[in-house]
């Protein structure tokens, strides 16, 4: 337990300047994305109710997962998501703060034990998809809770549930392989390790 206190520890100073800088930059850029998401989400409700909703959901967390996709050091979800936090409770959300809180912890606990018990060692397409797909019903049961899902009945909070966690895997974990790796080829994460470390 001792050397994994020393090896976690170890990978939290490592972090540098340039991968607080671009966990900001994400997380910022998920909260402006997150303000014109809201117009959509409004426009799907009145069209299909929850379950058209749920389509889009990948997009409201990709911005963690790509963030570790980058840098890939234990805690990458907590700082990432934990910026993200403070960045939407500025901008403002239709759902409160305590979800904002609460839907983040939620994201960093699942990433952070997935790639733990990973050993940081899977990057392939189909985890991603994976982590992507996980990231769904942890918050989903919180949010049941918050929000009234309830209410709904059981067979439209199981599709629900489907689709949302159909849209992390695409949305979320299927564009952070694409985003992730097209940055690769372009050479601007060259300073964050060389093509052979970004191999799945």
């Amino acid at each position: 337990m001792s050397k994994i206190k020393q090896r976690v520890g170890k990978h939290f100073a490592a972090f540098t300047t340039l991968d607080i800088v671009l966990m900001a930059m994400l997380a910022t850029a998920n909260g402006a994305m997150t303000f014109y998401l809201s117009v959509i989400n409004k426009m799907l409700n009145n069209l299909g109710g929850p379950i058209a909703t749920s389509t889009i959901t990948g997009l409201y967390i990709v911005y963690g997962l790509l963030a570790y996709y980058i840098i890939r050091k234990p805690g990458t979800a907590i700082i990432t998501y934990g910026i993200g936090a403070v960045v939407q409770s500025f901008i403002g959300s239709a759902y409160g703060l305590a979800s904002i809180i609460v839907a983040a912890l939620c994201y960093m606990v699942v990433l952070e034990v997935l790639f733990f018990m990973t050993r940081y060692k899977k990057w392939s397409a189909s985890f991603m998809m994976l982590a992507g797909a996980l990231l769904v019903p942890l918050w989903f049961v919180f949010a049941a809770q918050m929000f009234g899902y309830t209410s709904w009945g059981w067979p439209v909070l199981i599709i629900a549930l489907v689709v949302r966690m159909i849209s992390g895997a695409v949305l979320c974990g299927w564009l952070t392989k694409i985003i992730g790796d097209g940055l690769i080829r372009s050479g601007m994460l060259r300073k964050y390790g060389t093509s052979e470390q970004f191999k799945a």
